[in-house]
C-alpha cells in the first residue's frame, strides 16, 4: 500500500515553480498524476503513483512524502483529507488501568483520543466518503474496543481531558482560580486535588497570572475533579519539579483505581512508575503513524527505545535512544567565564537570595529545583532583563537568552527569524550544527504563529543558539519535546558549549536532561511563593544528592541505563537512603 501525503503548510507552488509536477515520469506520460488544486496546493493520486520519489527530492520546501506501508495496514483508521496523515490502530482504555501512549510528537495520539472521547467520528481512511458509526463498529466488531467505541457512538461516554498545551487556558477564561475550578467539583474531591497538588495559596489569583507550572496543576486539578466515564492526561510533566510530578503521578494512580485513564507522556520515569500498560505509537510524524497492541510498560518503554518491536517483526527507527553514563569530570580545569555576586530581588511576598559563584568557560551548568523558587528570575538577572535590588551584573559579558515561555505571536517565518539572528545560515556548519539537530528544514517557510509547542520550543532553542554569545541561558529547552528530541537537544547543547567553548545554563525538571548535559549543578531551596535561595554551583554528585534529598526521593538507573525512580519505602530505596546516595547509586539495579 502507498500513501502520498503533503504537507499543506509547506507547499508552496508559487514559488517553488510547480517542481513536483515538472519532474513527475507519469505526468510527462500524460496521466494527472499529480495537480494544482483549489486551495493552490498540490493534489497526488495515490492510483497513479508510482513511488519513483522524484517529486520528494525535488521539492525545496519538504513538502512531500511518498510511503510503501504493509499490505496488513489496508483499513485505516482515521485521515485527514486527500494526501493527510493516516493513523491506523487506537490505544485500549480498561478500567481500573493506566494506559500510557508513547510515541514521537505529530504521530496520532491526540487524534486518538478524539476518537476515544467521541469529538471525532473515524472515517477509516475515506475522508470523502459517507463513513458513519455504524460502519466503524462494523469494522471493531470482535475486538476489545467494539464495547466501547458503541458507547461512544450511542453518546454514553463522558470524558474528562487534560490538554496538552495549558498556555490556551487564560485565553478562554479570565476569572480566578477558585472560580475556574469549582466549576469542575462534580466528584465532591475538589479540597483534596487542591491539597495535594498545592493550590491553595493561589485560589484567589487570576488566571491570567498564573505561571507555566501553576497552570498545570490546575488544569490537571479540573480534570481530576470531574466525574468521568473516561479521563485523558496530554502531558502531565512540562512546568512541574519531581515533587509535583510525583504528586500528580500518585493522584492520577488513586483515580484509575476504578476508572480508566489514558496519559500521554515522555518523562519515560513517571510514566514507568505510573502506567499500566504502554501503546507505542511508530511511524512517521504528520504522515501516517501506528498504534500497537498494549504491552507491559517496562518492555513497551525499553522496545521504544530499541526502536524494535518483535512481536510486529518491525524496526522503525534506524538507532537506538541510548541513556549514556557519562562521567562528570569534577576536576576539570576551565578559566573562569563569569562570577556572579551576591544578589538579592524582591516581588511583593517573594524574596530571592543568590549566594555567589563563578560560572566556567566551556561548561553547561544545570539548574534544578521547585517550581515558584527563584529559578527563572536568576536566569533574568543573568541575562540583564531584571535588575537586582542588591549587587550588580558584569555587564561586559554578552549573554544569549531563551525564555521559560515562548509566544508565536509573529508572521515572520523561521527562517526570516534565524536570518535575523545570524550570518552563517547559509553555511553547511549551520545546517548541519543547528538546523539538523533541531529537525527545522520542514518548517522553515511556516510563520511563527502556525508553530505548535514543540515546533516552537525548537525554534527557540534554534534562534538562542544562533547568537554569538559568552553565555547561553536555556530555561525549559525540554517542556514539549518528545524523548527522542530531548535527546538530540541534549547531544546538541554539550556539543554547542564544547565547540565555541562557551558556557550553557540550563534550567529544566527532566532528571536524565540535567544529568546528561551538565558538567556542574545550581541547587535552587526555600519555600515556594515565598523565599527562594540559589547555592553553589556544586559538583553534579554532591547537587543532585542535596536536591533530591531535600524530595525525599531516590532515583536508579536500570541496566539499560534508563532512569527510574524507586518506589518509595522499596528495598533500594531504603538501601540507597541509608548510605546517604540519592542520586544514581552504585548498588542500583533494575
Amino acid at each position: 500500500m502507498r500513501i502520498a501525503v503533503v504537507h499543506r503548510n509547506r507547499c508552496h507552488p508559487v514559488k517553488c515553480g510547480k517542481e513536483c509536477i515538472l519532474y513527475c515520469p507519469r505526468v510527462r506520460t500524460g496521466d494527472e498524476t499529480v495537480l494544482i488544486g483549489e486551495d493552490n496546493k498540490a493534489v497526488i493520486s495515490e492510483e497513479l503513483c508510482v513511488g519513483c520519489g522524484i517529486c520528494v527530492k525535488k521539492c525545496p520546501f519538504e513538502a512531500i512524502d511518498i510511503v510503501n506501508l504493509p499490505e496488513k495496514l489496508s483499513q485505516p483508521t482515521h485521515r485527514y483529507g486527500v494526501n493527510g496523515f493516516v493513523l491506523y490502530g487506537l490505544p485500549i482504555p480498561i478500567e481500573g488501568k493506566v494506559t500510557g501512549i508513547l510515541g514521537a510528537n505529530g504521530i496520532g495520539k491526540s487524534t486518538s483520543v478524539q476518537i476515544l472521547s467521541g469529538l471525532l467520528v473515524p472515517n477509516l481512511g475515506e475522508p470523502g466518503g459517507s463513513v458513519d458509526w455504524k460502519d466503524v463498529l462494523k469494522q471493531y466488531a470482535g475486538s476489545e474496543l467494539f464495547d466501547y467505541l458503541q458507547m461512544v457512538s450511542q453518546k454514553n461516554v463522558k470524558v474528562s481531558l487534560k490538554p496538552q498545551y495549558i498556555d490556551h487556558i487564560p485565553k478562554v477564561f479570565s476569572g480566578t482560580v477558585r472560580q475556574l475550578l469549582s466549576a469542575t467539583d462534580e466528584r465532591g474531591m475538589l479540597e483534596t486535588y487542591i491539597d495535594g497538588l498545592s493550590l491553595r495559596a493561589i485560589l484567589d489569583r487570576p488566571i491570567t497570572a498564573l505561571s507555566g507550572g501553576e497552570l498545570q496543576r490546575v488544569a490537571l486539578t479540573a480534570c481530576l475533579a470531574k466525574d468521568a466515564d473516561f479521563y485523558f492526561f496530554d502531558e502531565i510533566t512540562p512546568f512541574l519539579d519531581i515533587y509535583q510530578r510525583m504528586a500528580a503521578a500518585n493522584l492520577i494512580r488513586e483515580l484509575a483505581q476504578d476508572r480508566p485513564v489514558i496519559i500521554v507522556e515522555h518523562d519515560l520515569a513517571i510514566l514507568d512508575m505510573l502506567a499500566d500498560t504502554v501503546h507505542i505509537a511508530y511511524g512517521q510524524p504528520a504522515v501516517y503513524g501506528i498504534i500497537t497492541y498494549p504491552k507491559g510498560v517496562r518492555v513497551g518503554i525499553n522496545q521504544y527505545l530499541e526502536g524494535y518491536l518483535p512481536e510486529e517483526n518491525v524496526r522503525f527507527r534506524e538507532y537506538q535512544v541510548l541513556f549514556e553514563r557519562r562521567a562528570h569530570a569534577s576536576d576539570a580545569q576551565r578559566e573562569m567565564l563569569l562570577e556572579f555576586p551576591t544578589m538579592t530581588k524582591s516581588f511583593g511576598a517573594f524574596s530571592l537570595q543568590v549566594d555567589g559563584g563563578e560560572i566556567r568557560a566551556g561548561e553547561v551548568l544545570g539548574v534544578v529545583g521547585a517550581n515558584g523558587i527563584g529559578k527563572s528570575t536568576f536566569a533574568e538577572l543573568l541575562a540583564g532583563t531584571l535588575e537586582p535590588d542588591t549587587g550588580s551584573m558584569d555587564q561586559r559579558v554578552r549573554i544569549s537568552y531563551k525564555p521559560q515561555y515562548i509566544k508565536g505571536n509573529t508572521e515572520a517565518t523561521v527562517e526570516e527569524l534565524l536570518r535575523q539572528c545570524t550570518t552563517k545560515f547559509d553555511s553547511s556548519f549551520y545546517q548541519h550544527e543547528i538546523i539538523e539537530p533541531l529537525t527545522l528544514a520542514p518548517i522553515l517557510q511556516s510563520s511563527a504563529s502556525s508553530l505548535s509547542g514543540g515546533e516552537l520550543q525548537r525554534v527557540a532553542i534554534a534562534i538562542c543558539l544562533s547568537r554569538d554569545a559568552d553565555l547561553y541561558i536555556l530555561d525549559e529547552p525540554s517542556a514539549h519535546l518528545d524523548v527522542e528530541q530531548r535527546v538530540k537537544i541534549a547531544r546538541l547543547i554539550r556539543k554547542h558549549a564544547e565547540g565555541r567553548n562557551s558556557s550553557t545554563l540550563v534550567i529544566d525538571h527532566d532528571i536524565y536532561l540535567i544529568d546528561m548535559i551538565s558538567d556542574r549543578i545550581l541547587v535552587f531551596d526555600g519555600e515556594p511563593g515565598v523565599h527562594g535561595e540559589a547555592t553553589g554551583p556544586f559538583e553534579m554528585a554532591d547537587g543532585m544528592n542535596i536536591f533530591l534529598k531535600q524530595l525525599g526521593i531516590t532515583f536508579r538507573r536500570d541496566k539499560s541505563g534508563r532512569p527510574r525512580i524507586n518506589k518509595p519505602g522499596s528495598f533500594l530505596d531504603r538501601e540507597q537512603i541509608s548510605v546517604g546516595d540519592y542520586y544514581y547509586s552504585d548498588i542500583s539495579k533494575s
